[in-house]
């Protein structure tokens, strides 16, 4: 079941935001709010690629020197990297050095520049797995839907690298297509607001 926690202030947040000084700040002010900047998604997508296999409070610790050793995730500058960025990037101990995460972040930029080409932007395309609206329901605890398995088919059949069902959700669930704060979060109604005033990309 999901719970809550309370912060230093005394209201109510998701209890994982409690497992790391860090992630309160996320919690309230990035995790579900709506998204549709390619950059940022491409960022997101990149950065759950390396988390998998390790915790989300790693990457986030070293997401300002991701940030700075990617170009700021311009996917059209990733794209013409080359071998000597590869090296670059693995010689860095700022960041997560796996050449098979690295390369697939240089695999994806080039396949997010089709993507556009196709959908008109990468939040277009994206937002089309956005769950239809139903009942208000309070969230439990889940790594995949039905949504972020057709997202993560999607992209790779378009030969996206490293964005199996978990990471899609994981995605999801950061980039505001879906609100799983949990049930009494006080930051819950904030995204949910968030959500409502958002326009879908088109």
């Amino acid at each position: 079941m999901a719970t809550t926690t309370f912060a230093a202030d005394g209201q109510p947040r998701c209890s994982w935001c409690a497992a790391a000084p860090e992630f309160l700040a996320y919690h309230d002010t990035e995790w579900g709010y709506p998204v549709d900047d390619d950059r940022r998604l491409f960022e997101k997508l990149s950065l759950e690629g390396f988390q998998s296999g390790l915790s989300w409070r790693t990457i986030l610790a070293k997401r300002e020197r991701f940030r700075a050793a990617f170009h700021q995730f311009d996917f059209d500058r990733i794209a013409r990297y080359t071998a000597r960025d590869v090296a670059r990037l693995l010689a860095d101990d700022g960041i997560v050095r796996h050449r098979g995460k690295i390369e697939a972040v240089i695999n994806n930029a080039r396949r997010a520049r089709e993507l556009v080409e196709e959908a008109g932007s990468l939040a277009a395309f994206v937002w089309r797995y956005e769950p239809a609206p139903g009942p208000t329901r309070a969230p439990r605890p889940v790594s995949t839907s039905p949504e972020s398995v057709a997202l993560s088919k999607a992209l790779k059949a378009r030969d996206w690298k490293f964005v199996g069902p978990t990471t899609a959700y994981a995605f999801m669930q950061a980039m505001g297509l879906v609100n799983d704060h949990v049930d009494g979060c006080a930051i819950r109604d904030r995204v949910s607001r968030a959500r409502r005033a958002f326009t879908r990309p088109a």
